[in-house]
């Protein structure tokens, strides 16, 4: 069986390197990080922190290198699922895709492309340390079902949960997967907001009284929309949020991360995407949209040259 992880950063390494330990499974991986991809090549690509291997996996950042692949897990940020998937499409012209990012709205930009779709939504978190080495911060499930608009047969989900599951990492399969993806939006939209903003890991910001009381607001706004769509969660995002504060105290949020490296952040499918429903059903989401505003506006200020004399 051959797997494309389209992605191979922080997130997709934690999936290329565990699939990469099975015998009967072929691991490519696609991305534009030269320097990654020469490493992973190299010398395997290295997970430290929670796990603590190295394995061979199949990087390029030449797409026509790459052969067509049953199955295929994209891990890009959302802002470049477009890009990514015009350009990885012919890798699956008889495949389906998985995506495992955050937030809403890359599944119906993957279903342009390629001809069945799998829904994801994941827990594990890390980040990359020196290219070919990413330290696995945080472990959790991955849940995985068909996307309703272009669906994967449930023989694919279930592969796909199988090779996973083999690896290492816990992931379900499931009918409908859309509560699983809903709750771990409004708890990323909280978490990652608040530690944009405030520039704390997601343990010390839920510590900060006021801090955590804006993250209740931010995910009620969102557990109100996703009841107004008609989705049951699978898990109180408030829970979620102690859970986080226990297993990943000191992991910086993706959306901190890309603040403090001054790169566009992932808000318009968090915060905006909880806005853009609730503009859509008639539900204000007015902490939501705070955010979104606010987090965009940091994000101008990076490329802000302001005159000496004004």
């Amino acid at each position: 069986m051959k797997i494309c992880i389209i992605g191979c950063g922080a997130i997709g390494s934690l999936y290329a390197a565990h699939l990469g330990k099975l015998d009967d499974v072929e691991v490519w991986a696609y991305d534009l990080n030269q320097a990654h991809v020469d490493a992973i090549n190299k010398n395997g690509l290295r997970l430290t922190g929670l796990s603590d291997f190295t394995a061979g996996v199949n990087a390029r950042s030449d797409v026509s290198e790459i052969p067509e692949c049953e199955l295929g897990i994209i891990a890009t940020k959302t802002m470049f699922t477009r890009s990514a998937m015009e350009a990885a499409a012919p890798i699956f012209k008889d495949g389906a895709v998985c995506s495992v990012q955050n937030g809403i709205g890359s599944e119906e930009i993957v279903a342009e492309y390629v001809p069945r779709v799998i829904q994801g939504t994941i827990f594990p978190a890390g980040h990359i340390t020196e290219p070919g080495v990413v330290n696995h911060d945080a472990g959790g499930k991955t849940w995985i079902g068909p996307f309703a608009s272009r669906p994967a047969g449930m023989d694919e989900v279930e592969k796909l949960a199988d090779a996973i599951n083999r690896s290492g990492m816990d992931c379900l399969a499931m009918e409908d997967a859309r509560g699983a993806q809903w709750t771990k939006v409004i708890f990323n939209a909280a978490s990652n907001a608040m530690g944009a903003l405030t520039r704390l890991p997601h343990g010390v910001a839920c510590d900060q009284e006021g801090v955590r009381k804006v993250m209740s607001v931010i995910m009620a706004e969102g557990v109100a929309v996703a009841e107004a769509l008609g989705i049951t969660l699978d898990s109180d995002p408030e829970e979620l949020t102690d859970y986080g504060r226990e297993k990943a105290y000191y992991h910086p949020p993706s959306m901190l991360q890309d603040v403090l490296a001054q790169r566009l952040t992932e808000v318009d499918a968090l915060n905006g995407g909880i806005a853009k429903y609730g503009r859509e059903l008639g539900i204000p989401c007015p902490m939501n949209e705070a955010c979104t505003a606010i987090i965009k506006g940091l994000e101008a200020s990076w490329s802000l040259e302001i005159p000496e004399k004004h």
